[in-house]
């Protein structure tokens, strides 16, 4: 066994966020690897640890501690690391304060103009308004918007033939995570498994962001590919928007529907819109439909709207 392999298989075994010289001691414990007369082993363990993240392996992956010590993982085993583990490390990051920025729910109205085009109804949920909202817990249980798409026939036969064989298949519902900007590693796995945890109960779920750092695109393919989790890029003109990884399908788990349902009221209130939408009499759809989209959140008519918009809350133009 090389001492390269050495690392890979102690990081396997390990299966944490582990600093240099726990890999170091591990490959000692475990005669993966004979140091011979090597008198610094830690030091030589850390310099290979560092060329793999120098030379761009995705094997292995490392976070930076506020201390400045960086822990290293196996990029495989990032889903038995767990998200708690992943995102309490968060590095030092200098930003230039932004006079005048815009606020993160500015970025709603933008997005539910986007979804509307594609016949999407979209709601905000508040979470601080839900029960028991000051647990840090339940943030990262509450999307920020939530939204529903019907599948549109035109046959009267159609409509009642699918509904009488799956109601379920009619209509999908989408958990929306919103984010301003991501711009490093870090704040992509945050945002994205605050994403995979608050969609948990959806048919899909998105990350949504307005900036993206272009660095980061192949690690959202990764995220994508392992989680399913889709992304949006959202535009300053919201119909220029576009999804960059789509979303997978999963099935509604009811029990977190109902659970979202018991402590915020808006969710609930979503959900019951659907409902009366989805066993409403044919001569009542059109006003039951009026009815939810009245419930939605607003969304712009023309372009002129948009730029007022996006000029009085600050929302850069790029």
């Amino acid at each position: 066994m090389t001492i390269k392999e050495a690392i890979l298989q102690s990081l396997s075994d390990l299966k944490s966020l582990t600093i240099s010289n726990q890999v170091c001691k591990h490959i000692i414990k475990n005669n993966y690897y004979d140091f011979g007369d090597a008198k610094t082993p830690p030091a030589t363990v850390s310099a290979l640890l560092g060329d793999f993240i120098r030379n761009g392996d995705s094997r292995v992956k490392r976070v930076k501690g506020k201390n400045g010590t960086f822990s290293y993982y196996l990029t495989k085993n990032e889903p038995e690391i767990g998200i708690e583990v992943l995102t309490q490390i968060e590095p030092t990051v200098k930003r230039i304060n932004k006079q005048n920025s815009y606020a993160e729910r500015d970025l709603h109205l933008l997005l539910s103009t986007y979804l509307k085009s594609n016949n999407v109804y979209s709601k905000t949920i508040f979470h601080e308004q839900s029960k028991n909202s000051r647990d840090n817990h339940q943030k990262w249980i509450h999307p920020d918007l939530v939204g529903i798409s019907f599948l549109n026939l035109q046959s009267k036969a159609s409509q009642t033939l699918l509904k009488a064989v799956n109601r379920a298949d009619i209509f999908k519902i989408t958990s929306y995570e919103v984010k301003k900007e991501i711009n490093t590693d870090y704040e992509l796995k945050k945002t994205f498994f605050q994403a995979v945890s608050n969609s948990s109960w959806a048919n899909y779920g998105y990350l949504v962001a307005f900036e993206i750092a272009d660095s980061l695109n192949e690690e959202m393919e990764r995220l994508n590919q392992s989680f399913g989790i889709g992304i949006i890029e959202l535009k300053h003109n919201p119909y220029e928007s576009k999804i960059l990884f789509p979303s997978k399908y999963k099935e509604l788990d009811f029990k977190t529907i109902d659970k979202l349902c018991k402590i915020n009221s808006d969710f609930e209130k979503f959900i019951i819109q659907t409902e009366k939408l989805l066993t409403a009499n044919e001569k009542y759809t059109e006003s039951t439909e009026k009815e939810l989209d009245g419930f939605c959140d607003d969304y712009f008519k023309n372009d002129s709207e948009i730029e007022k918009y996006c000029k009085e809350k600050n929302i850069p133009n790029e």
